[in-house]
């Protein structure tokens, strides 16, 4: 099972003030020298939540690009982009430079989204959005497994779009999804999956693998062909908080880190994608440690 991180790109990350490139760019190789698996980015355009002030984040493909460039070995991806603030070909067309700056590292996690106030903000159409998310997901997959497209959709369309120069790869599609039409979508297009946020895993989680499940047999989908992936919340209560937390953060020694890693991994789990609270470079060696431990690399 591997093991990735959500970068520090937001203010609800941040320890003194939101974070800027050195830090960020820092965190990511840290993560990357004590041998975790993957870095994520979450994108958005702002939050607004009532009685609450706005805050935000780094636009996220801007520093998965720089990323891409400043690591040499971690996967790259987005925990998610959100697909309707960019045109779906030009995605494709962003995923497959990127990838190759990255030298084939790049996952693509895509989303619909979810935060109203965003796309008002930006004067984003937030209606149907499942289905403005199935239409530009039938743009970008096909186009980054090298094959040209034409649609002429509701919302969107493309006329003999093809990648030149093409994909070097196949380049990998994560969708994140719950309800049972964004699961029958990535049962039918994606080639991983993800399902967040949790502590230790629960009857959310085990309900939420039987769905995937259920949509993988509709869509007559090999279950091996899409990966599992869910995320983690993990405290070190021994380190200042930032100030929103998620109350299902798991807590613990490294040793039960390790163990809860078991516990994932038992599920067939294919990768835990870690929200560290805080996000410094002692939860990372905390993290590495127990990856350390739960693989055998150390004595229990």
């Amino acid at each position: 099972m591997k093991v990735g991180v959500t970068l520090p790109i937001g203010q609800a990350d941040a320890l003194g003030g939101i974070a800027g490139w050195p830090r960020i760019h820092a965190h990511a190789r840290h993560a990357e020298a004590v041998g975790l698996d993957s870095i994520w980015l979450a994108d958005h355009l702002l939050f607004r939540f009532p009685d609450e002030p706005t805050t935000g984040i780094h636009e996220a493909w801007t520093i998965l690009s720089a990323l891409a460039a400043t690591t040499t070995r971690v996967e790259v991806g987005t925990l998610v982009l959100c697909l309707e603030f960019r045109n779906p070909a030009l995605v494709a067309k962003m995923a497959v430079t990127a990838d190759e700056v990255s030298g084939g590292r790049l996952v693509l996690g895509l989303g619909a989204g979810w935060h109203d106030p965003e796309y008002e903000a930006f004067g984003i159409p937030l209606d149907h959005r499942v289905g403005r998310f199935e239409e530009g997901l039938r743009i970008v997959a096909p186009l980054l497994r090298g094959e040209s497209v034409t649609i002429d959709g509701r919302w969107h369309h493309a006329r003999d779009a093809i990648l030149t120069p093409p994909p070097g790869r196949r380049v990998p599609i994560l969708v994140a999804a719950k309800g049972p039409r964004m699961l029958r979508l990535t049962a039918r297009h994606a080639d991983a999956w993800n399902t967040a946020w949790y502590g230790r895993p629960d009857e959310r989680l085990a309900a939420a693998l039987a769905g995937l499940d259920r949509a993988l047999d509709l869509e007559h989908r090999d279950p091996g062909e899409v990966a599992r992936t869910v995320g983690v919340v993990i405290r070190d209560r021994d380190q200042p908080q930032p100030a929103e937390g998620r109350p299902m953060a798991f807590e613990g020694r490294v040793d039960a880190i390790a163990r809860l890693l078991d516990e994932y991994a038992a599920l067939s789990v294919d990768e835990l994608t870690v929200w560290l609270e805080p996000k410094t470079g002692r939860s990372l060696d905390r993290l590495a440690e127990a990856v350390r431990l739960q693989r055998g690399v150390v004595a229990r």
